[in-house]
């Protein structure tokens, strides 16, 4: 038993030894978090068959990412003129009032208009009525009389042109009673879901918000997306409170539906906290990812090894004419690799865009798995020291 107990010290430092001129590579059965810095880097090996891309995060790369997830302003989008005049539509309905002159001819028998003063003109208002599908609507001695897609105020000299010779210098004027065709649909995280008609004062998008008694999610994790015609575009709340730009005239028939969309990316590794977290509809930064999951754990951390996880769009890369393997979606799997041992890098991290669903991971440093790798030997033949002892 003596011999046995003599010959610890001895394997102590043979285990030790072998540990320190091997501490970058060690057993698969050794505790881990996940892979280290040079298992990602083998990946770079084996790409042709995995698809998967490795890319050094620089400025370069960073300006790259930025510009293709730009995304177009509803200025941009949705280009209109100055504020276009009120037009009527199949379906509104209208109601058509005419002065004559004395001695009223054509109207003569219709009610005196009080405010006339003393020379007195009679008025006559005619039934409320609708605009039929085609478009039109009648007046006696006028006939049909072309209304939708006009402006009250060219309804008014329509029918003033075709009563001349019949009428005593006659007065239209054309008002509109409902509009049922001018109108903006308001949908999604809105206090009350509403169709908001527009008038001739162009109301603009913030307006329709406010109709629909406003968002019932934060301001800043809720996403205004316009459908108008075949076009669909989305722009963050705050982007659009903001900018003024943005806050645009809508036009009859746009689809204005308010969306929340909890944005996430996963933390994992040696970080402060290993969880999900959600970001705002805007957007977040690397470095503002790394201080929301508490940076990096000192004694663990290894700051060359900072990985982004993500599935990204081909035309992102620049992949020098190979076309990697793609998921079904058409994505392409790749590990943006970020050095922070580099100072210049931190910069670089102010820029680089965190995206939905990205996979954030700080490998262990070399000497974490070390002391990892001491320790279970520690484990394992301290009790056979301390029974050597006894027995001793």
């Amino acid at each position: 038993m003596k011999r046995a107990v003599s010959a610890v010290p001895l394997l102590l430092s043979l285990l030790a030894a072998s540990a320190l001129t091997g501490c970058a590579t060690y057993p698969n059965w050794l505790p881990s978090s996940g892979p280290s810095l040079e298992q990602v880097q083998d990946t770079s090996r084996t790409q042709d068959t995995t698809g998967i891309q490795i890319v050094e995060v620089n400025d370069a790369v960073a300006r790259r990412l930025l510009a293709s997830q730009k995304q177009s302003l509803f200025s941009e989008t949705f280009r209109t003129s100055a504020q276009s005049a009120y037009v009527i539509g199949a379906g509104d309905v209208v109601e058509v009032s005419i002065w004559e002159a004395p001695p009223a001819a054509l109207f003569g028998s219709g009610a005196i208009d009080p405010r006339s003063g003393p020379a007195i003109t009679r008025v006559t208002a005619f039934p409320e009525q609708m605009v039929n599908s085609d478009g039109a609507i009648n007046m006696p001695f006028a006939g049909q009389i072309p209304a939708a897609g006009r402006s009250p105020h060219q309804i008014e000299g329509e029918i003033v042109r075709r009563l001349k010779g019949k009428a005593n210098q006659p007065q239209v004027l054309v008002r509109v009673i409902r509009n049922n065709t001018a109108n903006v649909t308001v949908v999604g995280e809105v206090t009350t879901s509403t169709r908001v008609p527009l008038t001739a004062r162009g109301e603009r998008l913030l307006d329709a918000l406010a109709a629909a008694g406003g968002v019932r999610q934060p301001v800043n994790k809720t996403t205004l997306q316009i459908t108008r015609g075949d076009q669909v575009q989305a722009l963050p709340l705050d982007t659009i409170i903001r900018d003024p730009k943005q806050n645009i005239v809508l036009q009859p028939g746009d689809v204005v539906t308010s969306l929340f969309q909890p944005l996430s990316y996963t933390v994992l590794g040696a970080t402060g906290k290993n969880e999900e977290l959600n970001f705002e509809a805007q957007g977040i930064s690397l470095a503002q990812a790394l201080a929301r999951a508490g940076g990096l754990q000192d004694s663990r951390a290894d700051a060359q090894g900072v990985f982004i996880f993500r599935f990204e769009s081909p035309g992102v890369l620049d992949l020098g004419g190979k076309t990697p393997t793609m998921t079904p979606e058409g994505k392409i799997p790749v590990i943006y690799r970020v050095n922070l041992k580099d100072p210049a890098t931190f910069f670089v991290a102010q820029s680089f865009p965190v995206q939905n669903k990205d996979v954030l991971y700080v490998s262990n440093a070399p000497a974490a798995e070390l002391q990892k790798f001491l320790n279970i030997i520690v484990s394992v033949v301290y009790p056979i020291v301390s029974v050597g002892a006894a027995v001793k």
